[in-house]
């Protein structure tokens, strides 16, 4: 066995070399201070532009436009996620058939603008009146409101849908074979121990989808609903001042990081027994 005869001394620790002042550093370091000053101006533009009357006048209506965004955006979203398991579960069938048709309203829905969703529904389905009046269901497809949330809810569903089916498929095959060898009925084997572990897969593509829908969300004031958009494009008509805009982006952003910090905390107690 070789041994070491003699101890080599401590080196010092090589110089470091200096990075050379590239294209790319150049082109980012010019983008960033872009990006400062333009957060700077604005952030000055709200402090000394800020005009109290207006928010005075106009501020309820912004925060009850608010309500109706939170409302829309609750309903349609929850609707969306209890549509989407049974919808999860055709697209996986074995029957051709109901697979095929399952296909299709997700490609349709996926694949097409919101805004033209909500316009079919809203503009499209009154030449149908006396079908809905027939069943009893023309005071659900007359209302701007209904109608939002109907077309959301199709629409959530189908990307839904999606989430639900590949977080499904992202459960080990031994899950459900092991389920078969202990004679666990199938739906009882999806109910108690598939859906359960897909669940925690798709939480964060969940969040994300929420997170989308609160933005999208603001095309419904285009057939006169007024959630907070239509709110903003309401003050706007009637004072001209772009700061309305940016008070309604303000709410928003509010929006968008509460919701996205809460559904990180409940994912991090939901999995916290998964990390080591």
């Amino acid at each position: 066995m070789s041994h070491a005869e003699v101890l080599i001394a401590a080196q010092p620790a090589p110089p470091q070399t200096a990075k050379k002042l590239s294209m790319a550093r150049v082109t980012g370091y010019f983008f960033l201070t872009l990006w400062a000053i333009l957060g700077i101006a604005l952030i000055a533009m709200i402090v000394f532009g800020w005009d109290v009357e207006k928010l005075e006048t106009f501020g309820p209506r912004l925060l009850n436009g608010l309500g109706i965004t939170i409302k829309l955006v609750a309903i349609s979203f929850v609707l969306g996620a209890i549509l989407s398991m049974p919808l999860a579960v055709a697209r996986m069938s074995n029957n051709r058939i109901l697979s095929t048709l399952t296909y299709c309203y997700v490609y349709l829905f996926r694949g097409t603008p919101l805004l033209a969703q909500i316009f079919m529904v809203y503009y499209g389905f009154p030449s149908f009146r006396w079908f809905f009046e027939d069943i009893g269901m023309w005071w659900f497809f007359k209302d701007p409101f209904y109608c939002g949330v109907f077309a959301m809810t199709l629409n959530t569903a189908a990307y839904q849908t999606e989430i639900v089916r590949a977080a499904i498929q992202s459960v080990p095959k031994g899950q459900r074979e092991a389920a078969n060898a202990l004679g666990i009925h199938t739906w009882v084997a999806l109910r108690k121990i598939i859906i359960p572990q897909a669940l925690i897969v798709a939480l964060r593509p969940y969040g994300n989808e929420i997170i989308l829908l609160i933005k999208s969300s603001a095309t419904v004031s285009i057939i006169t609903v007024y959630d907070l958009m239509g709110e903003t494009r309401y003050a706007f008509s009637r004072t001209y001042d772009y700061q309305i805009y940016l008070w309604a982006a303000i709410f928003y952003l509010v929006i968008v990081e509460l919701m996205r910090n809460g559904w990180a905390f409940m994912e991090g107690r939901l999995t916290r027994h998964l990390k080591r």
